[in-house]
């Protein structure tokens, strides 16, 4: 497994990984995601969320249906759904939203880099028809999707993507 000297290095090694080898994640590299996600911070720390980890490959077929026909995710030995209990999320964030999205964006982040640093992959997935997943998760109604992701070694080493410079994300005292 590749040694990281520092977060950074992390978080650039992190890539969208669209191509899986057919190899089992073994269960404490799986433990130990997961404890990454468990550890996220939340909104006034409610942890509005549950993971359901499937490791089916028929329902992980399913999912990749119900994903957009996006089929590299049945590759994966592991797809990863983040769901939300939007009823249990601090409800007026800056005064005007739920923190559900916030609090499932952080600590899904925390599973792709822990997986990185695993030496798997993952690839965010954002294109998905909800209804249909909740079915084939058997998630109850007052819960929402909002991410799935493929977990798996790679087979491919992914796209570099460029980023904006800093000038133009980042300034100071005013917008």
């Amino acid at each position: 497994m590749e040694k990281f000297n520092n977060f950074l290095e992390i978080v650039e090694k992190r890539k969208s990984i669209r191509s899986y080898k057919n190899i089992e994640v073994e269960k404490e590299k799986l433990d130990y995601i997961i404890e990454s996600f468990r550890k996220a911070p939340s909104a006034k720390n409610l942890q509005p969320w549950k993971l359901v980890i499937v490791n089916d490959k028929n329902i992980i077929k399913e999912l990749a249906v119900a994903c957009k026909n996006q089929t590299f995710i049945s590759e994966a030995p592991v797809v990863i759904v983040a769901c939300a209990k939007e009823d249990e999320a601090y409800g007026i964030m800056g005064g005007y939203m739920n923190s559900y999205p916030v609090d499932i964006g952080i600590a899904f982040e925390h599973v792709m880099l822990a997986a990185t640093e695993q030496g798997l992959g993952t690839c965010w997935i954002g294109a998905f028809y909800e209804k249909a997943v909740k079915e084939i998760i058997k998630a109850p109604e007052n819960v929402r999707v909002v991410a799935l992701t493929p977990l798996g070694y790679p087979n491919e080493r992914g796209r570099e993507r460029s980023r904006k410079p800093v000038e133009e994300i980042i300034s100071y005292n005013k917008y």
